[in-house]
C-alpha cells in the first residue's frame, strides 16, 4: 500500500521539488526547470492543502485518483482540490516532470468574491478520467495565463498584488469554463449515451424493489452508478438537458407518481411507498411542490 503523505502548503510542495518559493500562498511551477527526481520504493499518494491545476504533457506519467488511474496524453488539465488524495506512479528509476502546476491556497482567496464562488468551478471535484484535454489555442492561452500569474509572483509585493494575482487565477479558471463546455459538447454521441443510461438505470431501479429498501435514487447513487463524479454528471445532464441531476431524477420520479395515481385501486400513502418515500407526507409535500396541487387533488380531477 502506498503511504498518503500530506502536503499542507505551497512552501512544502517547493521543497519537495527543490524549488524557491516566491510566495507563499501561490506558486508557478515549470516542470521543465526541476531536476530529475528520484523514484520512491512505492507509489506515494500526496493529499494536498491547496488547490493544484497541473498541465501534464509526459505521456510515461499515471496519476490515480482513488482506484482509478488515468494514462496523460499531451496537453490536460488535472484539477485538486484540497483534502484530495492523488498518487502518482513514473517510469524508470529518476523521471523528469513535464508540463507546468498552479498552485494556490484557499488563504489567497479569503474575503475576496473569488473566494466567494469557488464552489462554482465545480471541475475542482471532478475524478482524474474527466480531465480537461486542451487544443492547441487553448494550450497557448493556458501558458499565457501561467505567465501572467509568474510575472506577479515574481514581481515585488505591494499593495495591488493580491488582487492581480486573484484577477488573473479567476480569468484562467474562466477560460477552464469555456473549454470545459467545448469539451461537453465535442463530445455530444459519447454525452448521448451517459444520458440514456441514466434513463435505463432510473426505469430499472424503480421497476425494482430497491425504492422500497433503498429510498429515493441519488445523484451520488446515479453518478457511482455511471462511474463518473456527481459533479461532472450534474454539469454533463444540465449541458445536454438544461436540468441538474436532482432536477432529472426529480422529473422522472414525478412522472412515475403521475402514472401511479390514475391507478384508483391504491392509496396514496401506497404510492408513495412504491416510490421510495419513506413517509407520505413527504410525498405529498413534494408532488405539491412540482405540480402545484396535492396529489388528493390532482387524482381527482384526472
Amino acid at each position: 500500500m502506498s503511504t498518503v503523505v500530506t502536503v499542507a502548503s505551497i512552501h512544502d510542495y517547493n521543497v519537495s521539488i527543490q524549488q524557491p518559493t516566491r510566495h507563499p500562498l501561490v506558486s508557478v511551477v515549470d516542470f521543465a526547470q526541476v531536476s530529475p527526481l528520484p523514484r520512491p520504493p512505492q507509489v506515494q499518494a500526496l493529499r494536498f492543502g491547496f488547490y493544484g491545476v497541473f498541465l501534464k504533457e509526459a505521456i510515461n506519467c499515471t496519476l490515480r485518483y482513488g482506484r482509478h488511474a488515468y494514462d496523460y496524453q499531451e496537453s490536460t488539465l488535472v484539477f485538486v482540490a484540497p483534502g484530495q488524495v492523488v498518487s502518482m506512479e513514473e517510469d524508470g528509476p529518476d523521471y523528469q516532470p513535464q508540463g507546468y502546476a498552479l498552485l494556490f491556497h484557499p488563504d489567497l482567496l479569503r474575503g475576496t468574491p473569488l473566494g466567494a464562488a469557488l464552489h462554482e468551478y465545480t471541475f475542482f471535484s471532478y475524478v482524474v478520467r474527466e480531465a480537461l484535454h486542451l487544443s492547441g489555442p487553448e494550450k497557448h492561452i493556458v501558458l499565457d495565463c501561467f505567465r501572467k500569474i509568474t510575472h506577479e509572483v515574481q514581481h515585488a509585493l505591494d499593495r495591488h498584488s493580491k488582487r492581480l494575482l486573484v484577477a488573473n487565477i479567476e480569468l484562467f479558471l474562466t477560460y477552464c469554463v469555456r473549454f470545459y463546455d467545448r469539451q461537453f459538447i465535442s463530445r455530444e454521441v459519447a454525452n448521448t449515451a451517459v444520458i440514456e443510461k441514466v434513463e435505463r438505470l432510473l426505469v430499472a431501479y424503480f421497476a425494482s424493489d430497491q425504492p422500497q429498501t433503498n429510498g429515493l435514487p441519488t445523484v451520488s447513487w446515479l453518478a457511482g452508478e455511471l462511474h463518473l463524479s456527481a459533479n461532472y454528471l450534474g454539469d454533463l445532464l444540465k449541458k445536454e438537458t438544461g436540468k441538474t441531476a436532482l432536477d432529472y431524477i426529480h422529473a422522472k420520479l414525478l412522472a412515475l407518481a403521475k402514472e401511479k395515481l390514475f391507478a384508483p385501486s391504491k392509496s396514496v400513502g401506497e404510492v408513495a411507498y412504491e416510490l421510495g418515500f419513506k413517509y407520505p407526507q413527504h410525498f405529498s409535500r413534494f408532488f405539491k411542490q412540482q405540480v402545484g396541487q396535492s396529489p388528493q387533488h390532482y387524482r381527482s380531477l384526472n
